[in-house]
């Protein structure tokens, strides 16, 4: 199933290695890189049009959460009604419950897919891997970052048998690794923090979730990026400093046009 998304993405991260291949070498590891990097970028440049509607939208929202808490003030013991009339002020203001998500859940399949190319490339060393001959899977197994392999992992995860999971470190991939998962959990909770102070919201299920996003998910990238491989990790920090400064660009361009 997840071949419907590989092979899209693996064409993209193609074209751009081979255009940084014929300019740094086929097997050099900045090559690969800027091909994940520029990945990332054609991705997210197709979703400045959702982004920037979201950004736009954000002065109907902060009047969605201010209607939220008078319904709930005026129907406290009637969650039905509150129901029905949150429904009614989001079909007057024109907002949409998943739109703030929508920019979210629309990368998160090239995430998908460029986790398979990027798995098949170590699992099968030895055949081609969707639109990349087996000579490219051989330049990508022999490019290092620092002697660091882009499927090499701080932590790698074996099951050993029902239950059982050994734990081995390679702590030959850390001078690699921890750089690129501390500038992605800064980037996390950044991007978390500026989302927070353009989007108020009221009610403990609102400080929930900006608990959660300010240092719930930041924590879990620290934790969980050192299972993650070198090649993944590059997509993940290039893919939230892109958003880092992409919030803060839609931002002053919805100031400045007043919408």
């Amino acid at each position: 199933m997840l071949d419907v998304i590989g092979y899209p993405v693996s064409v993209l991260l193609w074209c751009w290695h081979h255009v940084f291949g014929f300019l740094l070498g086929d097997a050099n590891a900045l090559a690969w890189a800027l091909a994940i990097v520029f990945l990332v970028f054609t991705v997210r440049a197709a979703l400045v049009k959702p982004a920037l509607a979201q950004a736009r939208a954000l002065p109907k929202m902060r009047q969605l959460t201010t209607r939220v808490a008078a319904i709930r003030k005026k129907y406290p013991d009637d969650r039905f009604r509150q129901t029905e009339e949150l429904r009614k002020a989001q079909r007057e203001l024109g907002v949409s419950p998943f739109g703030s998500i929508l920019p979210l859940l629309l990368q998160v399949p090239a995430f998908l897919g460029l986790n398979q190319v990027l798995r098949a490339f170590t699992a099968s060393p030895d055949a081609a891997n969707y639109v990349f001959s087996l000579a490219d899977v051989r330049s990508y197994l022999a490019a290092t970052l620092l002697d660091v392999h882009f499927g090499d992992a701080l932590l790698s995860l074996t099951s050993t048998g029902p239950g059982l999971v050994q734990a081995t470190w390679l702590w030959q991939a850390a001078p690699v690794v921890i750089p690129l998962v501390l500038i992605a959990t800064v980037a996390t909770h950044l991007t978390a923090r500026l989302a927070v102070t353009t989007q108020p919201m009221t009610g403990p299920q609102a400080t929930m979730m900006r608990n959660l996003s300010l240092y719930v998910l930041p924590l879990s990238v620290l934790v969980f990026g050192a299972a993650l491989p070198v090649g993944l990790l590059v997509y993940w920090v290039s893919s939230n400093v892109w958003m880092l400064g992409q919030q803060r660009l839609l931002s002053r361009v919805v100031d400045r046009s007043g919408h």
